[in-house]
């Protein structure tokens, strides 16, 4: 772990070093600004002097020494024109900016390309790097958390841009951007370690810090920087703390062994049910057809027998109408006798009725013949009651009367 914060400061060079100071900086530090030394000088002017010095030989001075003195005035300013004009040359690296001032102030920027500043109180006071993400490093130590525990270190991470070059150069400049920046994700850091509980330390690598990332651009944006990426690469915990999660992250190695191990083992048992689940099943649809086709054959059976008692019980039927039959003509044929026979005796029962009431009067003839004569015993009119001798005598002279079987003895005509 890189125990070191990022240096960032900018650096007085040439122009031809200006693009390996801006790419791979100095000396192991960042240098996002360079300071470029003016080339163009006075030396110029002096090829002017001597012009103007030859001009004027070659006035006073006659013949060849004239022709040569005017070839040397003409040599010096065409020099004198061509250094102007090649020191005027200003080249800005592409993916960077050039901050232009004019007699100390700035006026404005140079976009990447080829320049020309010709007057000599125009400059260009910065070559700004205004398109890589800078990347910065900061590693914190003794962070307290919620506990008031400090851990060991926080390495921090970010990448910044400069945005707006006018307003770096001019507002804080690289050497005390450093020192700004570092406070401020120094103070970042500990406010969010002060949230977070030494156990859950670890969870700080790889977490969402954007919201530290939008506190640092509130507090870098007037210095015209952005934030473009942050993150939290690593923690290290105190020693105490780092053997007992040691100890946590072995168990947790023999719990994810033993997890795989445990899945593994009911991926096998679960392939071996799906196996005799399967098998279960072709045992079954084998059943089920041998159940469908001992069920067809049972439906055959029961129709055959269905059809074999239907036949029997149509045949029944049939036996039992002819029979049926049978007892009803023979019903009814003993009926026609029996109404024969009744029609036989409603026609003799007159004759017969006859004959009866003939044997009646001949019977009651023959009785009135048998019949006995009544005695008729009178008594003293008005006397009430028959005395005792009376009714003795009566009993005694009745039965040789009527002879001893209660009828009246006729009377013995005489002869």
């Amino acid at each position: 772990m890189n125990r070191e914060f990022s240096k960032i400061k900018d650096s007085l060079a040439s122009w031809s070093e200006i693009r390996q100071l801006l790419r791979g900086g100095e000396q192991g530090q960042l240098v996002p600004v360079v300071i470029p030394k003016d080339r163009r000088g006075l030396a110029w002017t002096s090829l002017l002097f001597l012009a103007l010095y030859l001009a004027g030989t070659g006035i006073f001075a006659g013949g060849a020494l004239a022709l040569f003195a005017w070839l040397g005035a003409a040599v010096s300013l065409a020099a004198g024109l061509v250094w102007v004009w090649r020191r005027s040359i200003i080249e800005i690296e592409q993916g960077t900016t050039g901050v232009r001032s004019r007699w100390g102030a700035i006026t404005g920027t140079l976009e990447p390309g080829r320049h020309y500043l010709w007057l000599p109180w125009d400059r260009v006071d910065a070559v700004v790097d205004t398109s890589t993400e800078i990347p910065y490093t900061a590693p914190i130590s003794a962070c307290p958390t919620a506990e008031n525990v400090p851990l060991k270190a926080i390495e921090f991470f970010l990448k910044f841009r400069i945005v707006d070059p006018v307003a770096f150069v001019r507002t804080i400049g690289a050497g005390n951007f450093d020192l700004v920046l570092s406070s401020a994700v120094q103070d970042a850091i500990r406010q969010r370690s002060r949230k977070v509980h030494t156990e859950r330390a670890y969870d700080l690598r790889g977490s969402d810090v954007g919201d530290m990332q939008d506190a640092l651009n509130r507090q870098l944006g007037r210095y015209g920087v952005r934030v473009t990426g942050a993150n939290i690469p690593d923690v290290q915990l105190p020693d105490t703390y780092q053997q007992h999660l040691a100890t946590r992250e072995k168990v947790a190695k023999e719990l994810s062994a033993y997890e795989r191990e445990w899945e593994l083992t009911r991926k096998r048992r679960i392939d071996t049910l799906l196996m005799e689940i399967e098998r279960a099943k072709k045992t079954r649809d084998a059943r089920i057809v041998e159940v469908k086709a001992a069920h067809n054959t049972a439906r055959k059976d029961v129709a055959r027998m269905l059809e074999e008692h239907e036949t029997e019980a149509q045949r029944v039927r049939w036996e039992i109408e002819a029979r049926g039959r049978a007892e009803l003509t023979s019903a009814e044929n003993e009926a026609k006798a029996l109404r024969r026979l009744a029609d036989s005796y409603r026609d003799n029962r007159a004759v017969l009725q006859y004959e009866l009431a003939r044997r009646r009067l001949d019977v009651g003839a023959k009785l009135t013949e048998s019949a006995p004569q009544p005695i008729v015993v009178r008594t003293a009119q008005g006397a009430g009651d028959s005395s005792a001798l009376s009714t003795l005598l009566l009993a005694q002279l009745l039965p040789g009367i009527t002879g001893g079987n209660g009828r009246v003895k006729p009377p013995v005509e005489p002869n």
